[in-house]
């Protein structure tokens, strides 16, 4: 190749590496210039504010309003800002004792929806169920309320009552509910007829997987040779949970995948053998997030079958991030099961639907569940 060719080469290869680094800075120059003119008109809005406005603010509720601003900007209801005493409510729900009438309430088209009551809680014995939507709670319109605002408002202190005016189908209902001090047992098990043994688990809590594998054990030696696991109206929990119950049912092999925004992925895996025994798992739409990682991998990897009715479909995954004032919640990535299928805003079907048949005192989804198994 002549000198000439190889200089002109050279040319315009410095040539088009910067006009990429002109790009580049044209790029970060405009994000720079929108966030500089950005943060002027906030510290502008609070200085007018601080200084004008006819009664003096409070700076402290200045800045969380700010920042409860930023987050409902995003329009996630799952991703929530939370003050002092909010986080601390949190995060006794995640230890597994906290205040209220024990219903995991969520958002979904834009209504605040009850994802499923707590086994044993007032909300529970009160009625309510998995899919009612709240309408008012006690006086106020619920409807203009966020998923927080919502939340702080059904639970106070313990021996005080709230009304939860909800909808159910075409029905409006009103249920009086006593709050309690819900302590929330997350495991239990027993011996069903035969050598079915029943696993039932309420939420993913930061004990659930070492509870689930004593009870596993305590069943296998009281003769348990096949399996029903329920999690059914379970709101879910925490993700390093739900990957350690299903390495009890699930092979050496992918059990969940987090995505993030730009395309980082982290596996998380069974390194067990599974469940040498088969596996019924019932699920309804009170099974959410958690429950639906384990649902998902034990359904994709055939370790057993779903029966009910279809997830609820938060496939999300939240990071929590403390700050003077409280924390905030934020969407950080969404999950996929083993077969890379999307649950969010889908859910999971199972593979034998069966509707509940909530006029029964009969539980048509377990009975279901018992028959298919005795065919194995």
């Amino acid at each position: 190749m002549s000198k000439k060719r190889i200089w002109l080469r050279m040319v315009l290869a410095f040539l088009a590496g910067s006009m990429l680094t002109l790009a580049g800075i044209l790029f970060v120059m405009e994000h720079a210039v929108n966030g500089a003119v950005g943060a002027l008109d906030f510290f502008r809005v609070l200085t007018v504010i601080e200084h004008k406005y006819v009664d003096r603010p409070e700076l402290e509720k200045l800045w969380q309003g700010s920042i409860k601003g930023m987050v409902e900007a995003l329009d996630d209801p799952h991703s929530i800002y939370m003050d002092a005493e909010q986080f601390d409510i949190f995060e006794g729900a995640t230890s597994g004792s906290f205040g209220g009438v024990g219903l995991v309430v969520g958002e979904k088209d834009d209504e605040l929806v009850v994802v499923s009551p707590i086994e044993g809680t007032p909300g529970e014995k009160a009625g309510v169920k998995s899919g009612d939507v709240i309408l008012k709670i006690d006086e106020e319109d619920a409807t203009n309320l966020n998923l927080t605002e919502a939340v702080e408002k059904i639970r106070g202190e313990e021996g005080t009552s709230v009304t939860l005016t909800i909808r159910r189908g075409e029905e409006t209902k009103a249920f009086t509910i006593v709050r309690d001090n819900i302590q929330v047992h997350a495991v239990s098990g027993k011996m069903l007829e035969g050598d079915i043994g029943y696993l039932r688990i309420t939420n993913f809590n930061e004990v659930v997987a070492d509870d689930l594998k004593k009870e596993y054990s305590r069943l296998e030696k009281e003769g348990m040779k096949r399996i029903i696991l329920d999690l059914r109206d379970n709101p879910g929990g925490l993700l390093d949970q739900s990957v350690e119950v299903s390495e009890l049912f699930v092979p050496k092999g992918p059990v969940v995948s987090i995505v993030e925004r730009d395309g980082s992925r982290t596996t998380y895996e069974s390194h067990s053998e599974g469940s040498p025994y088969p596996v019924v798992v019932l699920v309804n739409q009170g099974s959410a997030s958690a429950s639906e990682i384990v649902a998902g991998a034990i359904q994709d990897t055939k370790s057993g079958t779903l029966i009910g009715t279809k997830t609820f479909g938060k496939g999300s995954v939240q990071g929590v991030f403390p700050l003077h004032s409280g924390a905030i919640k934020l969407t950080i990535a969404k999950y996929y099961t083993p077969n890379e299928t999307l649950i969010d805003g889908v859910g999971i079907t199972p593979d034998i639907v069966v509707e509940a048949d909530n006029g029964s005192t009969r539980d048509n989804v377990l009975q279901t569940a018992i028959a298919h198994l005795k065919k194995k």
